[in-house]
């Protein structure tokens, strides 16, 4: 193959990468640009690859459109303040306690990461966490540090519990119960075992003292409503009983049909129609008509694009032999231990999505686990488990690696928290990290000598 073509679609392909760590970039642009420009230099090279057919036979349809489903669920939920109402309940039932209130609002927090974005249970329980901590005069810290360190491990419970996720099962067809089976018994660990560690070593001395929050703007009390609305929303009102009911049990038939249908598209559609059908929008009228249109313009198809764009990319390195290449070099490493083959592919998706973006090294790597598995013959479980906890836990080494901790930093420094900012959430969150890791290699072991 053409070495030119090669480092040109190389090049697009890191042009991407780079241009979702400039905040300030609007990286669809370059997304679609760099997609352009490699499909344009592959088809001046190789012509007869390049047809609009394989173009659209290359793109993950299935992954779109559960995307799609997934993200008007959530507008829905949104809309009608489904999770505010019940972290409202949780604050409301668990803010005498502050132990309590900690797990409590770390666990729901966490579990309702595994089944929406991690962005939206941040904006969601961040500030009621804030708001319950001042009225209770405890430093909202440990509790912030509790819920996005945890928040970060819930991708690996279901398939659904990260874009990567959606990604890699959708590709090897792992189901819910695959990630519970499999997976399970490594988030219950990691999970508890970082709750105690932080409520013994952090969470015990703030109960002990009395913290008043550090409001204060060019030496002036800083009140709370100062905060823009958009930056800072607290509900403190209950919404309608029926309205949290029904969609609740709404939220209780999706997550069945889940385990029980194999068809994540089929599931993911049915439950989408589902939730739009329950929740009428009221028309100017008075009338009141189910409205998928309005919820499809809410949604934010950015996420959508990119992936298309990456699907394109990546089949033009796959015709031009990059991906091929590849898989040769880990191949030639002649690591013929499923253990050590599994510490490999866990380092190496850990250190690469610490230092960049996880979608598209997902994308990269699930070719190279299909040779693994389907032309090595190595088993498939535990590179898979390897796999997704690499690529899920790698992006938490730094702050900057997860939306919900850019988005814990920004309510903190709203807010006047100021033990809770970078350098805290780097230290503490990158010891736990490592320590993530480090189960993960000891639950390989286990699983690959004892359960295997």
């Amino acid at each position: 193959m053409s070495l030119i073509l090669q480092l040109i679609v190389i090049a697009c392909f890191s042009i991407v990468i780079i241009a979702l760590f400039r905040e300030k970039t609007d990286f669809l642009t370059y997304s679609v640009a760099a997609m352009f420009v490699a499909v344009v230099a592959t088809f001046l090279i190789l012509p007869e690859v390049i047809t609009f057919e394989n173009l659209i036979l290359a793109i993950e349809w299935e992954v779109v459109f559960f995307l799609i489903a997934i993200f008007t669920i959530v507008e829905v939920l949104e809309d009608k303040k489904i999770f505010e109402e019940l972290a409202l309940r949780i604050t409301n039932k668990f803010h005498t306690n502050t132990r309590k209130f900690f797990w409590t609002m770390c666990l729901i927090s966490t579990l309702s990461a595994a089944f929406i974005q991690d962005i939206s249970v941040a904006i969601i329980f961040i500030p009621m966490i804030i708001h319950t901590c001042q009225k209770m005069h405890i430093n909202p810290t440990p509790f912030l540090l509790g819920t996005t360190i945890c928040i970060n491990l819930a991708a690996t419970l279901t398939p659904f519990g990260s874009s990567q996720n959606i990604l890699i099962s959708s590709e090897f067809n792992l189901s819910p119960t695959w990630f519970i089976l499999n997976l399970g018994l490594y988030f219950i660990i990691s999970t508890l075992l970082t709750l105690f560690l932080l409520d013994y070593f952090i969470l015990r001395k703030s109960i002990k003292q009395i913290w008043l929050p550090h409001c204060t703007i060019n030496e002036e009390p800083y009140e709370a409503t100062h905060i823009q609305s958009h930056e800072l929303t607290i509900m403190e009102e209950h919404i309608d009983k029926k309205v949290f009911n029904k969609n609740i049990a709404a939220l209780f038939i999706f997550v069945i049909l889940l385990f029980i249908i194999p068809s994540i598209l089929f599931v993911g559609i049915f439950a989408a129609l589902m939730f739009v059908m329950i929740n009428p929008r009221k028309e100017a009228s008075g009338r009141k008509h189910p409205s998928i249109s309005y919820y499809f313009s809410k949604i934010d198809y950015k996420l959508i694009f990119f992936f298309i764009c990456l699907f394109i990319l990546v089949f033009c390195m796959e015709v031009n032999g990059t991906i091929k290449l590849l898989e040769e070099l880990i191949i030639s490493l002649s690591i013929t231990d499923l253990f050590m083959l599994c510490l490999f592919i866990l380092i190496a998706t850990s250190l690469l999505s610490a230092l960049l973006d996880n979608v598209p090294i997902t994308v990269l790597f699930i070719p190279i686990i299909t040779v693994l598995i389907t032309g090595a013959g190595f088993p498939a479980t535990p590179l898979l488990i390897a796999f997704i906890l690499g690529i899920n836990l790698g992006g938490n080494f730094l702050p900057q690696g997860s939306t919900c901790d850019l988005m814990t930093l920004e309510f903190a420094k709203k807010n006047h928290i100021h033990e809770m900012n970078y350098n805290k959430l780097l230290k503490v969150g990158g010891l736990f990290a490592i320590l993530h890791t480090l189960i993960g290699v000891g639950y390989l072991w286990f699983y690959i000598y004892f359960l295997l």
